[in-house]
């Protein structure tokens, strides 16, 4: 009984000391601003003059600082973008084009505004050229289409060893210059190539039988054998897309590969045969390597044409008449070309 006395008396002290300590507690923050842990209440950034929470908030446009209202930075204006690559273009392109139609225009001999015209459209060489630069272009576009579709018949479907190697090189194919399509084929079929070599060699006469490359026809054989894989490209790259369960479901029911060739394949590969064609046909339009290279002396197109006024005729008014018909032929079949590639795709 005598030790539970003192015990009994701390515990009211002990408890009457903790309302002071709470208080004092309490009474920290008010004097001596906010301890750890507690809130104030205000916003954040409000003791900021600006009212902004930080260093990259006080540039933003609109708001004040000490130095004064921020300013936006000037963007460039998006049609100064295209300024130097239309001047680089209008020095290259632009201005000499502009020279050429204003020579065929005023001739430097004088005359009217249209007589190089009248005269040049009048003569028989440039009608004549007309006629062989329009069936050479088209005969080669159809014979491009034509052995295109095959090889990339074989190519796409009919599987054999390298067949991916043959696709690559198509693509490589592509970027070789023209007259060395035309020198391979004279080293082939020229006078004193390997087939008239070969023959004279065989049968002990003085020469071979193979001339064809100097007559339009062997124009027509180097154009095609150049212009073949940009037919090509197009159709594998339809190929590749096309959906095989059509192929399977068509040779299931029977269909013969004819059959499914004309039937499933082909309306699937019209849109690049287009593309193709009219790209083809452009070209085609436009070439001077392969008939000056074959030597094929009778064949004019429009581009010797253009190069036998200009170089050895030293007729410049007729030459540009020339050059501004060839551009108008050239830019309105390419002009078709846009149109179908996009729809096609290509």
């Amino acid at each position: 009984m005598a030790e539970a006395a003192p015990r009994t008396a701390a515990v009211p002290a002990q408890s009457s000391a903790e309302p002071a300590a709470r208080g004092a507690s309490q009474a920290g923050p008010r004097e001596g601003g906010p301890g750890p842990g507690t809130t104030t209440g205000k916003a954040p950034g409000a003791d900021h003059p600006s009212g902004a929470s930080g260093p990259a908030e006080q540039a933003r446009p609109g708001t004040t600082t000490p130095e004064g209202p921020a300013r936006a930075p000037r963007s460039v204006p998006g049609w100064l973008w295209t300024v130097p690559p239309v001047a680089v273009l209008a020095v290259v392109f632009l201005y000499p084009l502009a020279l050429v139609v204003q020579q065929s225009l005023s001739p430097e001999n004088g005359g009217g505004a249209f007589d190089a015209y009248a005269s040049v459209f009048a003569s028989h060489s440039f009608r004549e050229a007309l006629g062989t630069t329009v069936w050479l272009a088209v005969g080669a576009t159809v014979g491009c289409l034509v052995l295109g579709f095959a090889l990339a018949l074989v190519i796409a479907f009919v599987p054999f060893p390298g067949a991916r190697a043959v696709a690559k090189f198509i693509d490589v194919f592509l970027s070789f210059p023209s007259f060395l399509i035309t020198l391979a084929l004279l080293f082939v079929y020229g006078t004193v190539g390997m087939a008239n070599g070969l023959w004279t060699d065989t049968f002990g006469v003085a020469e071979g039988p193979f001339h064809f490359l100097t007559t339009p026809w062997g124009v027509l054989l180097a154009e095609i054998t150049y212009f073949t894989p940009f037919v090509m490209r197009p159709l594998l790259a339809a190929f590749s897309q096309l959906d095989t369960a059509q192929l399977e479901v068509a040779s299931s029911l029977g269909a013969k590969p004819g059959r499914i060739i004309r039937r499933v394949i082909l309306p699937e590969s019209l849109p690049a045969l287009a593309a193709g064609g009219s790209l083809v046909l452009v070209m085609c339009l436009n070439e001077f390597g392969i008939v000056l290279f074959t030597g094929a002396k009778d064949v004019t197109t429009l581009p010797m044409l253009i190069y036998g006024k200009a170089i050895l005729e030293s007729d410049y008014a007729a030459a540009c008449v020339v050059a501004v018909v060839n551009i108008v032929i050239s830019v309105g079949l390419f002009g078709l070309y846009r149109v179908v590639s996009k729809r096609a795709g290509a």
